[in-house]
C-alpha cells in the first residue's frame, strides 16, 4: 500500500509558500492511498460536486456592473500614470512618434524576446501595408529565465549571429538597423536606450534590473563581433499597435493576451503631463507602454481576488505585483484550476484512493488543458481523461470531467471578461467609443483559448453598452517582430529628416 501524506499539496517544498498556503487555506489533513494499480477508483458524489461548482460559479463570475465599477477604476488609474511617476501602472512614453504611413520601405532585423520563445526576424518593408517576414525561433528555458543577466543577453546575441550567418552568407549588409522587443517594464528618455523597471511573465534574471538593456545587449553583440547595434527598443505592445496600424488605420489599441499582458495607444503630448518637454507640439503623438499588468497592485481593492488568487501572488517569484495580470493570463489559469482541485483533493472529494502527487506541483497544469477541456465535445469527455490519465496517473470518473469542463469554462469566462476592463478603459479615456476601434491582440491565449474573444467582446458590451460593439479586435500574429521593424524604420526617417527621436 503506499501512503501518501497530502500536505501542502498546492505548493512547492519551500517553507514560506507551505506556511503561506495553510494561513489562507488552512492546513491539509487528508491522507489517500490506493492498494494497486487495477482498484476500481470510488465516484465523487454528484451533489458534492454540483455544490462545489455553484459556490464557484459565486467566487469566479463578474457582473456587468462589477466590470463598470473596475474599469472606472482603471480610467482613473491610467490617467494618474499619465500625470505622476511611480505609479502601479506607469503609463511608460516610448518615444515611438506617430503612426507608420504605411509606405516604409526596406529590410530590418527585428529581434523579439518574449515570455516563452526569443524571435530573430528578418523583414522586408514593401510599402502600401505589405511585408514579408523570414524569421527563427528559439525556445526559452526556465533556467535562462533565471541566469545571469548579461548571460542570457549573451544568447540573444549568440541566436541573432547564427541567424545573420546563415541568411547573409556574404556578410550583413551595412547600416541594417536593428529593432529590439523588450516584452518587460523599461524607462526611456531615447528610443534606442531603456532601464529594465521590473521583470515580468516568470523571468527572475539577476543584474539587470536598473540597468540599460540596450547597453548589455550591445556588449554581448560586440562579444559575438555582431555589426549591429540597437536602433530602437521597444515593448511588444508597442509593436503590435505600431504593425496592426502599417496595415489596418482602425487601430487604436495594441494588446498582449498571452503567457502574461498588456496594452499601448497614441495620446497626445499634452496628457502625458509628467513629461516636462519645452518646444514640442502639443497634439504631437507619442505611444504609451501601459504596462497595465499591474493595476491594482498597491491597493487590491478593485479586483473580485478569490484566495486562489492570493495564493498565486504570494508564491510567485514577484509578490504583490502584476495582480490584474495574474488573474487574466495565460501563465496563471491553469494554476487557478490546479488550486481548485488540490483543495478538493484535500476535502475527500475528488480521486478518492489515488495517488495525486504529479498534480501537486506548481504551474503543472498548464492553461492548453483548460483550452483542450473546453472543446471536448465528446459525451464521456475522453479527452480530458486521457490528459488526466496521461500527464498526472489519475483515473476520472465520467462525473469528475463534467465537472472540470464547467470549471474550465467558469475560469476562462472570468478571464475574457476581466480582459475587456482594460480595453474599455483606454477607449472610454480616448473618447472613441461612439466612432469605434481596431483592437490588434497578440498571443496564443486570444487566439488558441476557446470563445475567448467572443466572451471578451460581451464583456466590452456590457462595460460600455451597444457603442461596446464598435470595438473590433484582430489577430496580430507577427506583431511584434514586423512592428519592431517598422518603428526601426520610423525611427530613422524621422532622425533623417531632422525630427527629434529624444528629449
Amino acid at each position: 500500500t503506499i501512503n501518501i501524506t497530502q500536505s501542502q499539496r498546492r505548493l512547492s517544498s519551500s517553507v514560506s509558500r507551505k506556511q503561506t498556503s495553510t494561513a489562507i487555506f488552512g492546513a491539509a489533513t487528508a491522507s489517500h492511498t490506493r492498494s494497486n494499480d487495477t482498484q476500481e477508483v470510488p465516484k465523487a458524489l454528484q451533489c458534492e460536486l454540483d455544490d462545489h461548482l455553484q459556490s464557484l460559479k459565486e467566487k469566479l463570475s463578474v457582473s456587468p456592473s462589477r466590470l463598470r465599477l473596475i474599469t472606472q477604476s482603471f480610467v482613473e488609474t491610467l490617467r494618474k500614470g499619465l500625470s505622476e511617476p511611480g505609479q502601479a501602472v506607469p503609463m511608460i512614453p516610448t518615444f515611438v512618434f506617430g503612426y507608420p504611413t504605411g509606405e516604409e520601405k526596406g529590410d530590418f532585423i527585428a529581434l523579439d524576446l518574449g515570455g516563452t520563445n526569443l524571435r530573430v526576424c528578418l523583414v522586408k518593408l514593401k510599402g502600401q501595408g505589405n511585408f514579408e517576414i523570414t524569421q527563427a525561433k528559439y525556445r526559452l528555458s526556465e533556467e535562462q529565465k533565471h541566469e545571469d543577466g548579461q548571460k542570457l543577453l549573451d544568447f540573444c546575441a549568440e541566436c541573432l549571429m547564427r541567424f545573420l550567418v546563415d541568411h547573409f552568407p556574404n556578410g550583413t549588409p551595412e547600416g541594417m538597423a536593428l529593432g529590439f522587443t523588450f516584452s518587460y517594464p523599461i524607462l526611456q528618455d531615447k528610443i534606442e536606450q531603456g532601464v529594465l523597471v521590473r521583470w515580468t511573465k516568470g523571468f527572475g534574471n539577476p543584474n539587470i534590473e536598473g540597468r540599460d538593456v540596450s547597453e548589455m545587449f550591445n556588449k554581448s553583440l560586440k562579444r559575438y563581433n555582431c555589426p549591429l547595434s540597437v536602433t530602437a527598443l521597444i515593448n511588444d505592445t508597442t509593436g503590435t499597435l505600431i504593425a496592426s496600424r502599417y496595415t489596418n488605420p482602425q487601430t487604436e489599441v495594441g494588446l498582449i493576451l498571452g503567457t502574461g499582458t498588456n496594452s499601448a495607444y497614441m495620446d497626445k503630448m499634452e496628457n502625458i503631463t509628467k513629461l516636462k518637454i519645452d518646444g514640442c507640439n502639443k497634439d504631437e503623438l507619442m505611444a504609451i507602454n501601459c504596462e497595465y499588468g499591474a493595476f491594482d497592485s498597491f491597493e487590491h481593492k478593485h479586483l473580485p481576488r478569490t484566495k486562489y488568487d492570493e495564493v498565486i501572488d504570494l508564491t510567485s517569484n514577484k509578490p504583490h505585483e502584476q495582480s490584474y495580470e495574474k488573474m487574466i493570463a495565460g501563465l496563471y489559469l491553469g494554476e487557478v484550476f490546479r488550486l481548485i482541485i488540490c483543495e478538493m483533493i484535500d476535502e475527500g472529494v475528488l480521486f478518492l484512493g489515488q495517488n495525486t502527487y504529479k498534480i501537486e506541483k506548481q504551474f503543472v497544469f498548464e492553461t492548453a488543458f483548460l483550452s483542450l477541456m473546453e472543446t471536448d465535445s465528446s459525451d464521456e469527455q475522453l479527452l480530458s481523461a486521457g490528459l488526466f490519465l496521461h500527464f498526472f496517473d489519475i483515473t476520472t470518473s465520467q462525473e469528475e470531467r463534467k465537472f472540470f469542463k464547467s470549471l474550465a469554462e467558469l475560469i476562462g469566462i472570468r478571464a475574457a471578461r476581466l480582459s475587456a476592463c482594460g480595453i474599455a478603459a483606454l477607449v472610454l479615456h480616448k473618447g472613441i467609443q461612439e466612432q469605434g476601434c481596431n483592437v490588434a491582440v497578440d498571443g496564443s491565449l486570444y487566439e488558441k483559448y476557446p470563445g475567448y474573444a467572443e466572451k471578451m467582446h460581451q464583456g466590452l458590451v456590457d462595460i460600455i453598452g451597444e457603442d461596446g460593439k464598435k470595438i473590433k479586435s484582430s489577430h496580430a500574429e507577427d506583431g511584434s517582430g514586423v512592428g519592431c521593424a517598422i518603428i526601426a524604420a520610423m525611427t530613422k526617417a524621422r532622425k533623417d529628416a531632422g525630427k527629434f527621436v529624444n528629449f
